[in-house]
């Protein structure tokens, strides 16, 4: 959990590359500090969390430490344009170390980085907000494995508007792919169904789709999601159409 307390003896620290004798360093710090308040019950079991920590290194990235000695006071870790984990040992106080660390990911990644914190975790979200993260995306959490609800935060880099419109970009590539599974599936149900296309159309079965969709979206209303569907299913069977037409 970073703090943000004013910075001091912060001449006394240093921050180094993590190398695999550090790990189980590491580890003390993360399981410190996320039994702090904030952080949900940790779902593995100890052996699971150690192995976890182990393998830190094992993928591209880069986990730096802040040290005082021989002793690690936090660390972070950098995946591509992702701050994945900052963390600061609750019971070895060194002012400023959070923040320290948050200025030294600023530095490796001046385009801009994201990061995910609980939505819980309302000491880290000020935290962040107040080093000038700014909060992107609310969901309930189900596309990770601690299933808790979360949202995204970034900071913004050099050029804000660069860096939102790369999230966009990526995030337009994904919504494509999901369009044209959608368009295949619903070609393949219009192939089965008695009464296909417009005239074929379900208001209860659209009504359930809208209903589920929201619990994942909270941030946009059920009218909103409705059109979003309305408008997607209907180029989807208006494609289905154009393709089961004999050529002319």
């Amino acid at each position: 959990m970073p703090t943000d307390d004013p910075a001091a003896d912060l001449d006394e620290i240093q921050f180094r590359i993590a190398l695999k004798q550090d790990l189980p360093a590491v580890h003390d710090v993360f399981v410190a500090s996320s039994a702090s308040p904030g952080h949900p019950p940790e779902g593995r079991g100890p052996e699971e969390v150690r192995a976890w920590i182990g393998s830190l290194l094992d993928r591209p990235g880069e986990l730096w430490l802040a040290c005082r000695d021989d002793q690690v006071l936090g660390f972070l870790l950098l995946r591509g344009p992702w701050l994945n984990l900052l963390f600061v040992h609750p019971e070895r106080p060194a002012q400023g170390v959070g923040a320290a660390l948050l200025d030294l990911a600023k530095a490796l990644r001046p385009q801009g980085f994201g990061l995910r914190v609980y939505q819980a975790n309302t000491r880290a979200r000020d935290f962040y907000r107040r080093h000038g993260l700014v909060e992107l995306e609310t969901t309930d959490g189900s596309s990770h494995d601690d299933d808790e609800p979360d949202l995204q935060m970034a900071w913004l880099g050099e050029d804000p508007l660069t860096y939102l419109r790369g999230r966009i970009d990526e995030v337009d590539d994904e919504l494509a792919v999901l369009l044209a599974r959608r368009v295949a599936l619903t070609a393949t149900v219009q192939d089965h169904k008695e009464v296909g296309g417009e005239a074929g159309r379900d208001p209860d079965r659209e009504a359930e789709i809208v209903e589920r969709m929201s619990a994942h979206v909270p941030g946009l209303a059920k009218d909103r999601i409705a059109a979003v569907m309305h408008t997607v299913i209907a180029e989807s069977l208006a494609a289905w159409e154009d393709s089961s037409r004999p050529p002319e």
